[in-house]
């Protein structure tokens, strides 16, 4: 009887946790990425940091398209305010399919970060990098600064894929 009541226990236990894990549905990238058109210089608008991140300012990606198809990563910022000290990080970064959407961003060999190109607007000028966890995210813009309106939207948008956008905090950006 003992055996059956801590099946029953660890079944109530863990059932909600998979069924919570099967309704986290694949992060859905944008349909194509023009590589060439995406390449340059990224200003981070807002993102859910990563430890790295954490009091980052006037933070930039940049990509640069190498030969071997592989994405050339600049990852550069202030520490802690504008006169802090620059940090720079250069991640290289994977395509995996087809659409260009898809990368594995590599910090450390061999392990493969998931970065998905998740919103692209037309004139590549604003974009999201999400991925499947929902644990963090990037808002960039060719520009410093992006519409209210802009940000409104896309935050609506990660609200709606999943996200917890309160999390979601602005990079200040002053040039």
């Amino acid at each position: 009887m003992n055996l059956l009541k801590t099946k029953s226990v660890l079944a109530a236990l863990i059932l909600p946790l998979l069924a919570a894990c099967s309704s986290m549905t694949p992060l859905k990238p944008v349909s194509e990425v023009d590589l060439d058109r995406f390449m340059g210089d990224w200003y981070v608008i807002a993102n859910i940091p990563t430890r790295i991140e954490k009091g980052a300012h006037n933070a930039i990606e940049s990509y640069r398209l190498n030969g071997d198809g592989t994405i050339a990563t600049t990852f550069t910022f202030r520490d802690g305010g504008f006169d802090g000290e620059k940090k720079a990080y250069h991640p290289r970064g994977f395509v995996s399919e087809q659409s260009n959407a898809v990368w594995g961003m590599q910090f450390v060999w061999p392990f493969k970060a998931d970065y998905r190109i998740v919103w692209l607007d037309r004139d590549y000028a604003v974009t999201v990098i999400g991925r499947n966890k929902r644990d963090y995210v990037w808002i960039m813009a060719r520009e410093p600064q992006i519409a209210d309106d802009t940000y409104n939207e896309i935050i609506d948008y990660l609200d709606s894929v999943g996200y917890d956008t309160a999390q979601v905090q602005k990079v200040p950006q002053q040039w």
